[in-house]
């Protein structure tokens, strides 16, 4: 038998199969070719229909299933791993009542301030773990606000995985882990938040179901049958925010573990069994997919929302060369590219800046000595560098970091990013053979006892720093950093 993962990302929707017995995968697909695009009808939103997401689903499923000549009977399950923090709003035929306002739209972050003031840091920092910032839960507080009429429609809130779950089975359910990230969840009542429902003005019974990660949460339907070409009665097993799933993936299970992902975003996940920390406005900390209220496990993450989608930038100005020759061209300018310096903030707010929509900056730009080289390294090193000052929040928030594990794929395969990282904090970074979908399958197939989910993770490259060369990485990094605070926050 085989299980089916799909990761549901803002640029693509990739879908993986993977063998029961061996846990090894069989096939891969990702669609559409051409990166999905997000609207932005303002400076700071960000928005996508979901009918897409839905589509290429189906497309994915399709072209996995024909392209490995597999049949719909041997699926003996469903993961779904998803972008986080999206608000999708559905009717009682689950459509949706507008597009989704996605993870990097900034138009909330002013209700979740205000909440953040009226609940009370204690509140929010015994209860909900975070400030209620820009996430799920602000985002539909700004529709209560300024779309009243299509808030009165609304049957349930979801999340994009959430949604995608009901398209296949019909279903309406969402999990802790979800609600938690959206900031949701009451951790201290487990359940809920009373207190930011009544402070948003919210109906609470627009909270669909809440089932486990792990479990038969629901089958497919027949209609989600006909889209897909998936038998109808196929199990949905499991489903987490992409962050999460990633984790699992790269196989964190215990309190120290931490991943890192360089996607169109980057982020540092660490597990902790503890809730003590002290950026409460900078670090996110949500119910990981091994949560349970008798064995609490959380990730703390730590989220750039300018990475891949700044180097995606820079690979289309530059006349869409390919990311090997990238790569290539960063390889001939020295450490600190020659003074020249990229701040990549150009993606909404970034809450580890407190929020602040500081956009993108090029700085100390030198017409008689940098050139298109120049440029692709310091945008490397910019992102880098914006991820190594992200980890010293965490650390600051207790963290303990002694090395990273990776996935094999994105701003990662990059050689100068990578050392970058590794040379100037003087760690180990394991690359490792997984992706998402792969993850969502395996822990699909895995279900609550997670026997086979840690099998056949292979570690593909060892990244280590290289002492000669952090010194040199360590300045600069410092000069970015005062430039940083002096010139751009």
């Amino acid at each position: 038998m085989i299980g089916i993962g799909y990761d549901i990302g803002s640029s693509f929707v990739k879908a993986a199969l993977v063998d029961v017995e061996t846990g090894r995968p069989i096939a891969r697909a990702r669609v559409p070719e051409v990166e999905i695009s997000i609207d932005a009808l303002q400076i700071g939103w960000a928005e996508q229909d979901p009918n897409l997401w839905w589509q290429y689903l189906c497309d994915a499923t399709k072209k996995l299933l024909s392209d490995a000549q597999i049949k719909a009977d041997q699926i003996s399950s469903i993961g779904i791993s998803y972008q986080m923090h999206g608000l999708v709003l559905v009717d009682q035929e689950l459509n949706p009542l507008r597009k989704s306002i996605i993870w990097c739209d900034s138009r909330a972050t002013h209700f979740g301030e205000k909440a953040f003031e009226k609940l009370g840091k204690d509140y929010c920092k015994d209860h909900l773990l975070n400030s209620p910032g820009n996430f799920t839960a602000s985002k539909l507080a700004w529709v209560i606000e300024n779309e009243p009429e299509l808030y009165q429609k609304a049957h349930k809130l979801m999340l994009p995985g959430d949604f995608l779950a009901a398209k296949l089975s019909g279903e309406t359910q969402t999990t802790v882990t979800g609600l938690s990230e959206g900031i949701f969840w009451d951790f201290k009542n487990d359940q809920p938040s009373k207190a930011l429902f009544d402070h948003y003005q919210m109906d609470q019974s627009l909270v669909p179901e809440v089932v486990d990660n792990f479990t038969v949460q629901a089958t497919v339907s027949s209609a989600g049958a006909q889209a897909t070409g998936l038998k109808e009665g196929t199990p949905i097993t499991y489903r987490a925010g992409d962050q999460p799933n990633n984790a699992y993936t790269l196989g964190a299970r215990k309190a120290g573990d931490v991943v890192a992902t360089g996607g169109t975003s980057g982020v540092v996940y660490a597990l902790t069994d503890q809730l003590s920390g002290q950026e409460l406005t900078k670090v996110n900390t949500f119910a990981h997919v091994d949560y349970q209220p008798q064995k609490k496990i959380f990730g703390k993450l730590l989220n750039l929302n300018g990475a891949g989608i700044q180097y995606r930038w820079l690979h289309q100005l530059m006349g869409e060369l390919g990311y090997d020759k990238l790569n290539e061209m960063a390889q001939q300018v020295p450490i600190g590219s020659n003074g020249l310096n990229v701040f990549s903030f150009g993606n909404g707010a970034e809450r580890m800046l407190d929020n602040k929509v500081v956009n993108g900056h090029i700085s100390n730009i030198n017409f008689n000595i940098h050139d298109n080289n120049h440029m692709v390294r310091a945008t490397l090193e910019g992102i880098a560098f914006a991820m190594i000052y992200g980890i010293e929040i965490l650390k600051n928030d207790g963290v303990i970091i002694e090395n990273l594990k990776v996935g094999n794929d994105n701003l990662f395969l990059s050689d100068v990013f990578s050392k970058t990282i590794a040379d100037t904090l003087g760690i180990s970074i394991q690359m490792l053979e997984a992706t998402g979908a792969e993850g969502a399958a395996k822990a699909s197939i895995a279900r609550a006892d997670q026997t086979q989910s840690n099998n056949n993770i292979n570690i593909t490259k060892t990244i280590n720093p290289n002492p000669k060369l952090r010194d040199e990485s360590i300045a600069s990094f410092e000069k970015w950093r005062t430039q940083l605070f002096n010139n751009i926050i």
